[in-house]
């Protein structure tokens, strides 16, 4: 083993006895706050259907579920769903029976989901603490096909794709085409624990719709590291790996060289590039940052540093809101900020 791989192995294991060094004094108490999240089991209903009757018990579905069958059949599905229609019919007799293994597998998981209702109400708190008009609707959970979304917000409230969060060991996602749709940098998230961070980052997406595609790439990396401080405010007691995605062993690395990244991105990228391919190197999924450590670099980095030119404005501006300061221009943020990590 090379010295700087064990050297950065001691340092995981000795990250793993501290969650988390950041400082909980900014954390308001939201015990108080009353919420109530429902969890409905669309994908037990829809894989109850009786395929020999199918269309009567489409329109059983459809009665017992009026807020997310039209959203499940014209979205993921994409048939009209109307009990009338015959290519609606034979596409979800086709679907019943190739996704129940799926489905099967899922409910060994998710039978029970008090865990997830509880880890989504806490969420729920904050969110409301902070955005008290944002309406907490119903959160649906399905399983799709593997391409759907695992999150999505709808009419009605949000919507969670079992199949994309069956576990990272799960054996079909090891299968070579299903490799080829999700690389294994991204698959190894498609677990459990990571359902709440991407519940609310639909919310936040909602609230806050990312509208610095095409700008330069400082502004999209401090647009997205908003996102992600929101994120911490709505999840403070969460682990960074479920938040970003990042891996542990990535993250230590990213907070030990913060400084020698930042010089590095500002030695050899314009800051101000709207190329496409320049972008895509510091934003976006990707197995690691192209230019800098391959072994230890995650891709994304860009949202990471934006993140943390954010905390840093934040911290010089305590009297914002939460609101105040998502609406704060980037440019404003990185001037005030005056980013300069060791």
């Amino acid at each position: 083993m090379k010295l700087i791989s064990l050297f950065y192995l001691v340092l995981y294991i000795v990250s793993l006895s501290f969650p988390s060094c950041k400082s909980r004094k900014d954390v308001p108490d939201v015990s108080n706050i009353k919420i109530s999240v429902r969890l409905i089991r669309f994908d037990k209903s829809f894989f109850s259907l009786d395929t020999q009757n199918l269309r009567t018990s489409l329109i059983s579905l459809r009665s017992a579920h009026p807020e997310f069958y039209d959203d499940y059949m014209k979205n993921i599905l994409g048939v009209t769903g109307s009990t009338e229609d015959s290519a609606t019919l034979q596409t979800v007799k086709i679907f019943l029976r190739d996704y129940r293994p799926v489905f099967d597998s899922l409910m060994l998981r998710y039978r029970n989901t008090e865990w997830l209702q509880k880890d989504l109400t806490g969420a729920f708190r904050y969110l409301k603490y902070y955005f008290p008009d944002y309406p907490v609707g119903n959160i649906f959970l399905y399983v799709g096909p593997f391409t759907a979304p695992g999150i999505a917000v709808t009419h009605k409230g949000l919507a969670i794709g079992l199949q994309q969060f069956a576990g990272s060991s799960f054996s079909l996602y090891q299968e070579p085409w299903f490799v080829e749709l999700y690389p294994q940098y991204i698959s190894r998230r498609f677990s459990p624990e990571y359902i709440t961070a991407g519940c609310m980052k639909a919310v936040i997406e909602d609230l806050f719709p990312d509208q610095s595609a095409g700008k330069p790439l400082i502004e999209q990396m401090i647009e997205k590291g908003k996102r992600w401080w929101l994120l911490d405010k709505l999840m403070p007691y969460a682990h960074d790996s479920v938040k970003t995605g990042f891996t542990q062993l990535q993250l230590t690395w990213c907070a030990r060289n913060e400084g020698l990244i930042w010089a590095d991105i500002v030695r050899t990228t314009d800051l101000n590039s709207i190329e496409p391919s320049v972008v895509k190197n510091y934003i976006g999924e990707a197995p690691f940052t192209v230019g800098l450590n391959q072994d230890y670099s995650p891709g994304n980095i860009g949202q990471w540093i934006g993140r943390q030119i954010v905390r840093k404005y934040a911290e010089k501006h305590p009297g914002l809101t939460v609101s105040e300061l998502m609406n704060v221009p980037p440019r404003k943020i990185l001037e005030e900020a005056k980013y300069k990590p060791r």
